[in-house]
């Protein structure tokens, strides 16, 4: 399993990392990792997009999931059933997020041993960005950069507010304390690693945020 980890994965983002470093970058790594992100995230955008869409739909059509399972709590095949018709009706795969999480993981690894491996070598003889922040090191303000950007994405993500408050607390009780736990999370971790990988996340959440304000946009608010 190694073996293929760095085969197909680990060694396959080094070298398109050190590509960008030596050829499009002017050897600065920040602008490296910023390309490098801009890359990762468009090959994988069919699989982002989908699993933001799916995400977006869940939140939307929580009113008609909880109506199912009131109407069908005494008959699970048939609340399954139901459910599973909404589901196609809104051309929705429930288990997107998984998927993205099998995908983001072994390529955030990657990320995470190249940066802490790599960047001390001499092939990356310049880890300042722009002249000034040091991304071989560790840096509090990227890490709270970061989290405040996973808040922003993760409320993008909860559906319109609701006039009856307490149907709205029903339903956004989870995405609600997930938008504040993640991020809380994420500052706690960034924070201890190099502040490379806070500014891949920084720049991957940028564009998940650009991406999540398109979908907003193609989804009608009341589904």
């Amino acid at each position: 399993m190694t073996g293929l980890f760095h085969t197909y994965l680990y060694t396959p983002i080094l070298w398109i990392f050190v590509f960008i470093y030596e050829h499009l970058a002017l050897r600065d790594v920040g602008l490296s990792i910023f390309l490098l992100t801009i890359f990762v995230r468009v090959v994988l955008f069919p699989i982002f997009y989908k699993s933001a869409k799916d995400q977006s739909l869940m939140q939307r059509i929580q009113p008609k999931l909880k109506k199912i399972q009131d109407e069908h709590k005494d008959n699970k095949e048939e609340q399954a059933r139901q459910m599973m018709n909404l589901y196609k009706e809104n051309k929705l795969n429930p288990f997107s997020g998984f998927l993205l999480l099998l995908v983001q993981l072994p390529v955030f690894v990657a990320l995470f041993q190249i940066f802490t491996r790599e960047l001390s070598t001499s092939v990356f003889d310049n880890q300042l960005f722009l002249g000034l922040i040091n991304l071989g090191e560790k840096s509090i303000i990227i890490a709270i950069i970061a989290a405040g950007l996973q808040y922003l994405q993760s409320k993008l993500l909860l559906p319109p507010s609701k006039k009856n408050k307490e149907e709205e607390n029903q339903m956004a009780r989870v995405g609600k304390t997930m938008m504040v736990v993640g991020p809380v999370l994420t500052f706690f971790i960034l924070m201890n690693l190099p502040s490379a990988l806070g500014f891949y996340w920084m720049v991957s959440s940028l564009f998940s945020i650009a991406q999540q304000l398109y979908i907003n946009k193609k989804i009608p608010k009341e589904l």
